[in-house]
């Protein structure tokens, strides 16, 4: 992701509600797998099975409160990431799923309002670094919270990893 990565586009691909938790997004039963080409064919495979046929790389899922609460598996943030999504926007996002997110380098955005009128196929301009989505339809603004520099910096270089790699690499 580079300093223009951080102005994302895509179309919202699917909209969940409240309190999506971990185990709805991958569940425990496949957390044994590690092929990163295998990891997303089980995203949502027990609530939501659709939205792996809808997701195309860059889309955004847009949720509402607490998204990611639950147990704090990575897998779920990985199984997202590797299916191509461009970012989540939620109303809120259960900490450690949030940390997970930044850490493995998957833009996500709060902002209630989007969440509340955001709809599936809404073409979307989403400013990580000031705060804001647009919906290039409607002209209609949301604002977002904007990201932590830090944050931004991890997500500038993939993830915490690649971050550290490069950091420690001179």
């Amino acid at each position: 992701m580079s300093a223009t990565a951080l102005r994302l586009r895509g179309k919202v691909a699917a909209k969940l509600g409240d309190h999506i938790d971990t185990d709805l997004i991958y569940p425990g039963r496949f957390l044994n797998i590690t092929d990163r080409e295998k990891t997303p064919q089980h995203l949502f495979e027990l609530a939501h099975p659709e939205i792996r046929e809808l997701l195309r790389s860059g889309d955004f899922l847009v949720a509402g409160k607490n998204f990611g609460c639950g147990s704090s598996r990575e897998q779920a943030t990985s199984a997202i990431k590797l299916a191509g999504c461009g970012a989540v926007i939620a109303a809120s996002f259960a900490r450690i799923f949030f940390r997970n997110s930044i850490n493995l380098g998957l833009p996500v955005v709060v902002s209630p309002a989007a969440a509340e009128r955001l709809q599936p196929g809404d073409d979307l301009l989403v400013d990580l670094a000031a705060g804001r989505i647009v919906n290039l339809a409607t002209e209609e603004a949301y604002p977002a919270a904007p990201l932590d520099p830090k944050a931004v910096e991890l997500l500038e270089a993939g993830g915490l990893i690649p971050y550290l790699k490069k950091k420690y690499a001179a």
